[in-house]
């Protein structure tokens, strides 16, 4: 288990290279040590505060664009692959609900009634069980029966609280304190857990509170987790591949639903079958934008050039050959004027580092040509476009109409003014 009180936050995290052998995204933990890796352009913040904010930012990325293959949990090592999809937001709500509640354990109150002067009065039993004298013709208490909530500490759900707090913060409270949280000695067992998930269960279907639903349903996904494997001390929760997620995260922000209607297409004819053609899978931009009336190629490359500045780590001839397909096809097949096409590599960067001279969330910094073309037309000019990391991951969600703005303005800077 990890000592919390010497657990130094900012030297568990670090930026990979995307080198071989430094791809991995996310978290790792062995034993007693923790350590967390943000992708490649990524500006881990000075202060911790922010640090924590931006880990738990980063596991929701994880969580919400990631393959469940890529999120398994790995055993001792991490060599020995489980198929258990960890439910990291799970443990996360369960913690964040104990500190919430100012660090007291779900505990279920019976509603209980005293003779007192103030509090919610209950009519039927004061009239029934206190004294009235007549006031002016009218009934009058000197006390009532008011409602009074009795903690019921020694209730299962209290029990299954502790326990899911204790597993949670073995796991991931190195994120949120420098304390410990005292075992509460719950010896885990087959048959517990079941009496655990049927207790849960019930509450979830009989409450109507909405954080308490939530609670309990991130106590359930905690116990069948748990109930599928060994409590070990070894897992990561993140990937190898963070570049499919950056593709998807500028699909996110920038992109349109039905984008297929932009792919070109190719028909295979056999000389020796039934078939007269057979049509072949389409080639498929990452993100088609729309904005402003004009039609913006998007292709997400998770490249090392916004870290190293080196022309090596651009995108090569068959990247770009391809996005000037993809722009011919839609002025051509899709009758829209080529003034209005644009085409641009979307490459990861810190927005901060000294080796580029602009530090703009979207800065342009490069551009592609076919040495085949005649490169007289906008989608000929592939843009080199720098996107800041952080902000993204950050604002990834809501709506994007001023990023779009930005984006399609740094897109289009060098080719308008020529």
């Amino acid at each position: 288990m990890i000592d919390f009180t010497s657990f130094n936050l900012r030297d568990a995290c670090s930026v990979n290279t995307n080198e071989d052998g430094d791809r991995f995204v996310g978290v790792k933990v062995e034993e007693d040590k923790a350590h967390v890796y943000f992708p490649l352009g990524y500006r881990l913040p000075d202060d911790d505060r922010l640090l924590r904010r931006d880990i738990r930012m980063l596991f929701g990325v994880l969580s919400a664009f990631g393959y469940k293959e890529d999120k398994i949990l790995k055993g001792s090592k991490f060599v020995q692959a489980h198929p258990v999809d960890f439910p990291i937001q799970a443990y996360l709500d369960v913690i964040d609900y104990f500190m919430e509640n100012n660090g007291h354990y779900y505990v279920e109150s019976e509603k209980k009634y005293k003779s007192d002067t103030k509090g919610k009065i209950s009519w039927a039993r004061t009239i029934k069980n206190q004294r009235a004298f007549i006031k002016n013709g009218v009934p009058t208490y000197v006390k009532f029966d008011v409602e009074y909530q009795s903690p019921l500490e020694n209730q299962l759900i209290t029990k299954i609280h502790k326990f899911c707090v204790y597993h949670a913060y073995k796991r991931l409270g190195w994120l949120y304190t420098n304390q410990q949280i005292i075992d509460p000695g719950i010896t885990y067992s087959d048959g517990m857990s079941r009496s655990f998930l049927q207790e849960l269960r019930k509450k979830k279907n009989n409450t109507q509170k909405d954080r308490d639903k939530k609670l309990f349903s991130s106590m359930i996904a905690m116990i069948e987790f748990i109930d599928n494997r060994k409590l070990d001390k070894n897992y990561y929760f993140g990937t190898d591949n963070f570049e499919y997620i950056w593709e998807k995260l500028i699909d996110k922000v920038f992109g349109i639903p039905n984008k297929d209607v932009f792919f070109p297409t190719g028909v295979w004819v056999e000389r020796d079958g039934a078939n007269s053609g057979t049509e072949t899978h389409a080639l498929m931009p990452d993100t088609i934008m729309l904005y402003n009336g004009k039609v913006y190629i998007l292709d997400a490359k998770y490249y090392k050039y916004g870290d190293t500045h080196k022309p090596g780590d651009l995108p090569d001839s068959s990247s770009i050959n391809k996005q000037i397909t993809y722009g011919e096809y839609i002025n051509i097949n899709k009758g829209i004027n080529e003034n209005s096409i644009f085409n641009a590599f979307l490459m990861p960067y810190d927005k901060e580092t000294e080796k580029f001279a602009k530090h703009d969330k979207f800065s342009n910094v490069a551009e592609a040509t076919g040495k085949w073309r005649v490169n007289n037309k906008y989608y000929e000019k592939i843009q080199g476009i720098l996107v800041d990391v952080r902000y993204i991951m950050q604002n990834y969600a809501g709506e994007h109409d001023e990023d779009k703005a930005l984006l399609s303005a740094a897109i289009e800077e060098y080719l308008l003014s020529h």
